[in-house]
């Protein structure tokens, strides 16, 4: 069971990994490149990693056939501890690292750090999906929806995205940008 249960937990702390990356790239390259306040970059990094981490978890319920409010509070009540955890953790780690939100969307710093934060962050979550799992709570509830509530005619609109393709496709856009700030910086 405990092996069952830490491969869950891992599942669902990429799973949650994602949605939280794609929004906190995303809120870090708008911030940076718009010259906004830490604050402010931080804020818009929060609040995107939010909306890409429940939508990635609500497109399996949706494809499931469960409407879209309830799969909305079901997805709430599963992902929001983990989602809030990753992005303390994130946060913090770029806002400790000093100028890596300030270093620039083409200096090795600002990749650096947004890669280590994203792993900082996983470590941080895992024990919390881990716990939430164990007591039937967190990612547990999405999963007992899944493919329960017949069929939806927008069902093959809605995509299914593998979490294993979505952390390859983040894991070579982080390198992809390092990358480009290494060969700017020899240049």
């Amino acid at each position: 069971m405990a092996l069952t249960l830490d491969r869950m937990a891992v599942s669902a702390t990429l799973h949650c990994l994602t949605g939280c990356a794609i929004g906190e790239i995303v809120g870090m390259l708008v911030g940076t490149a718009a010259g906004l306040a830490n604050g402010a970059t931080v804020a818009i990094s929060v609040v995107l990693a939010f909306c890409f981490g429940y939508t990635l978890s609500t497109l399996p319920l949706l494809r499931g056939g469960m409407d879209a409010g309830a799969a909305l509070r079901v997805v709430l009540a599963a992902d929001t501890l983990s989602i809030l955890t990753m992005e303390v953790v994130d946060n913090l780690v770029m806002l400790v690292i000093p100028g890596a939100i300030d270093a620039g969307l083409v200096n090795v710093v600002f990749w650096w750090s947004l890669m280590l934060a994203l792993v900082v962050a996983f470590a941080a979550a895992y024990p919390v999906n881990h716990a939430l799992l164990r007591r039937g709570k967190g990612h547990a509830l999405t999963h007992e929806h899944h493919d329960h509530h017949g069929d939806t005619p927008a069902r093959p609109w809605i995509p299914a995205i593998p979490t294993g393709s979505l952390v390859g496709v983040i894991a070579a856009f982080l390198l992809g940008g390092l990358v480009v700030a290494i060969a700017d910086a020899l240049s």
